[in-house]
């Protein structure tokens, strides 16, 4: 059995503060370094993770696991599980992001791929054919986690989410105060949202000194690719499978942006290529940004006081919100071994049971845990970006893992209509048909059916 010391009782912290044990021990198994304390008793909910059950039956395991840039994170569930399974080796294999969906499908195919890999919706087709269903009793997962029923194939599970991530209004505090505007003038609205913008927008002149709202560079994935649910328009029509891009709803809020900015003067086209690096600079008061947009604040950023609000609905009582997507569970190897397999599937499971990764993934990357025990939890409710969702995280629709053409169709007509001039119901036409012709050999088909409140 190989060593797998850990020199102090953090290293196994996640694991001990599942099983509630408060002291940290040792001890010697045969004969070797001395091991961290391990949880005597299951842990979880209805995904349950006991930690006396031996993996591989006891005997020594190698498996990789690949994942694309957060080795700490992914470490932190390493030694947790091999302070379990002192016999279980695994290799930790980063590889960047732009490698990673090139490499990774390559390896699948062969028979020395990774056992266990990090998963991300948006290359679901690329990755879904070598990919084995969880050995988890789908029942058990619903139970646990919301969304389940979306990621079913056929009644099995091949990877879920641990997290949702969607787009919330990061403010400049000082800016805010500054215009005279309270907590009380929060906007709800999108008329609200207007006037506020317009109080705290700067002029010499003509010329913007300050944006009230900044929406450059993203606003298709923040604004046309969300808002058409508050107007009670799925992305795509009954079909599931031909883009509802060009209707009424989606020029209303095509329009909206264009008066926001030609009409109100809240921001221009002009005033910077990207809205997010511009709040960051703080020359704009306000932008629509998605969870991970705090980390990069915390991060590049730290000198800006900002706060963050739920985004504003066109009346009180939308649809819903906004679309969500989810940070993806991991993915077995349907190629590997026998035994790498079961090992792949016991560390599944593991992540699933363990609340505490579940907790340290979603504060990393500012997403709203899927795990319905976690709604409530006190870490994720002290993240700003995470607690303006809670009220309302049930009203945001995951239309399934689209395809990358509905981003660039949108971006697109949305550049056309600032920069040249084409009219709105053009550009969105021409969006619609570019989305069909590169959808035509695509096996998407939207869930947006499985959203709790479909009409």
């Amino acid at each position: 059995m190989k060593k797998n010391v850990i020199a102090v009782c953090l290293a196994g912290v996640m694991a001990v503060s599942l099983a509630g044990i408060t002291g940290c021990s040792s001890e010697v198994k045969n004969g070797k370094e001395p091991q961290a304390e391990v949880p005597k008793e299951p842990f979880g909910g209805a995904v349950k993770y006991d930690p006396a059950v031996q993996v591989n039956g006891g005997k020594d395991i190698t498996v990789e696991l690949w994942e694309w840039g957060s080795d700490d994170l992914f470490q932190k569930i390493i030694d947790g599980y091999t302070a379990i399974h002192p016999n279980v080796t695994i290799k930790l294999v980063n590889n960047p992001w732009n490698d990673y969906w090139t490499k990774l499908p390559l390896a699948l195919g062969g028979e020395s791929g990774p056992a266990i890999f990090n998963v991300h919706n948006s290359y679901h087709e690329n990755l879904i054919n070598y990919m084995a269903p969880y050995d988890i009793p789908v029942e058990d997962l619903q139970a646990d986690f919301t969304g389940v029923d979306a990621h079913m194939i056929d009644g099995a599970v091949y990877y879920i989410d641990y997290g949702m991530m969607t787009g919330s209004v990061y403010y400049n505090k000082a800016m805010w105060k500054e215009a005279g505007l309270t907590e009380a003038d929060i906007p709800k609205t999108w008329d609200e949202m207007r006037k506020a913008a317009g109080k705290l927008t700067v002029k010499e002149g003509d010329k913007i000194v300050r944006a009230g709202l900044n929406f450059n560079g993203d606003f298709h994935q923040n604004y046309l690719l969300g808002l058409n649910y508050q107007l009670g328009a799925n992305l795509f029509q009954e079909d599931g499978r031909t883009p509802n891009v060009s209707s009424k709803e989606m020029k209303q809020v095509m329009q909206m942006l264009v008066d926001m900015y030609e009409v109100d003067g809240a921001g221009s086209k002009d005033f910077g290529e990207k809205g997010a690096d511009s709040f960051g600079q703080e020359q704009s008061a306000m932008v629509i940004q998605w969870g991970h947009f705090y980390n990069t604040l915390k991060t590049n950023y730290p000198d800006v006081d900002f706060g963050v609000f739920e985004i504003p609905a066109f009346d009180n009582n939308p649809y819903a919100y906004n679309r969500y997507n989810g940070e993806s569970t991991f993915g077995v190897n349907k190629n590997a071994p026998a035994d790498q397999q079961a090992v792949a599937q016991d560390i599944v499971k593991y992540f699933l049971a363990n609340d505490e990764v579940q907790i340290e993934f979603n504060l990393a990357m500012s997403t709203f845990p899927a795990k319905i025990s976690l709604a409530d939890n006190e870490k994720i409710l002290a993240n700003p970006s995470l607690s303006v969702l809670a009220e309302h995280i049930d009203r945001y629709i995951w239309p399934g893992p689209m395809p990358s053409t509905m981003e660039t169709s949108l971006q697109k007509a949305g550049q056309d209509i600032f920069f040249n001039g084409i009219d709105i119901e053009t550009a969105l036409e021409a969006a619609q048909n570019n989305i069909i012709r590169d959808m035509k050999n695509s096996t998407f088909v939207s869930v947006e059916n499985m959203y709790k409140y479909a009409k």
